[in-house]
């Protein structure tokens, strides 16, 4: 095992720095929130982690990505900048979408991520569509859709992942469960074992510890490899949880989820703090290193909130601007 690990260590740091990437850019998002310089909601990706950069990590550049309200984890896992980012969230020019789209309509072509979406379980027809192209074009892409365990009832993910089977297609449907589908529990609003929703369309369906990103980027890694090949649709159901409310402004959260229940996430099953103790146990790197590693991103996200505070709006003469064909870009 420890030669493994020495092998593929390059993998494990970047999946380290990745996820401690995407908790910097969060409590950043959050604080501009409640400095009141972000127009609108957010909703916090902080302690979902190892899902987006585990998958993400097994994909490549080409290889494709929807996803949701829930989306900048997803984002920075697939490449996305910082500087970009912020510049959405914030309605300026440099933004991923010139900031019309905000914190729910992120995209970013260039690294594959499709985007976010604001519609609970919008975003499955696209990944659908998207693996469908593939397929037809005879090119080797996958993608992966990500959802929440509360989309598990939107009708529209029964009809896509009937067709995905009928046609094998190259599709990963990813289901982050979080234990709440925005104020109620899963266990409140659906019914049995969501692993076996998959199933009664004969599609091969994972649970995994989504904390674990060495377990979620190791199952990854087989099924995309498998998707690539023509043996998909796969499903994955991964556990995990979000620390923040629904969206920023869901603070007092202790009627419908116990403080301690959040605490005792925080501290026994924090995905950054479990790869931490892998990667120094394992001899991959030392607690100092560590600290140095999260210490610059720490620093890389605040330079790019500070660049994105002073960019400029869009000019006004932009607002038709990708809405009729001849004002495109």
């Amino acid at each position: 095992m420890a030669k493994k690990a020495k092998a593929n260590s390059d993998s494990y740091l970047r999946m380290y720095s990745q996820m401690a990437k995407i908790r910097a850019f969060e409590d950043r998002a959050n604080q501009l929130y409640l400095d009141a310089k972000m127009p609108g909601l957010t909703h916090m990706y902080s302690g979902q982690e190892a899902v987006a950069v585990g998958i993400c990590e097994a994909l490549k550049v080409t290889d494709k990505i929807t996803s949701t309200h829930r989306g900048h984890g997803h984002c920075v896992a697939k490449g996305a900048e910082l500087k970009e980012m912020f510049c959405e969230l914030l309605g300026k020019e440099e933004g991923y979408c010139r900031g019309k789209g905000g914190s729910m309509h992120i995209a970013d072509q260039s690294n594959g991520n499709l985007g976010a979406n604001a519609i609970v379980g919008g975003s499955m027809g696209i990944a659908t569509g998207s693996a469908l192209r593939a397929k037809l074009n005879g090119e080797d892409d996958v993608t992966v859709c990500f959802f929440g365990d509360g989309a598990t009832a939107q009708g529209l993910m029964y009809e896509v992942m009937n067709m995905a089977a009928l046609w094998k297609l190259p599709v990963i449907y990813a289901c982050e469960n979080n234990g709440y589908s925005e104020y109620t529990a899963t266990d409140e609003i659906a019914a049995g074992n969501i692993l076996d929703r998959a199933r009664a369309f004969g599609i091969e369906a994972h649970q995994v510890d989504g904390q674990d990103v060495l377990a979620v980027n190791k199952l990854a890694i087989d099924l995309v490899d498998r998707a690539r090949k023509g043996k998909g649709p796969f499903f994955i159901e991964l556990l995990t949880y979000r620390y923040h409310g629904h969206h920023v402004g869901d603070i007092s959260r202790s009627y419908y989820r116990p403080k301690e229940e959040e605490d005792h996430w925080k501290k026994n099953k924090d995905p950054i703090k479990i790869l931490g103790d892998w990667l120094i146990s394992e001899k991959i790197s030392s607690s100092d290193d560590l600290k140095k590693i999260i210490k610059e991103i720490e620093t890389q996200a605040e330079n790019a909130v500070q660049y994105a505070l002073n960019a400029k709006y869009p000019d006004e003469a932009e607002v038709d601007m990708h809405v009729y064909l001849e004002k495109a870009l």
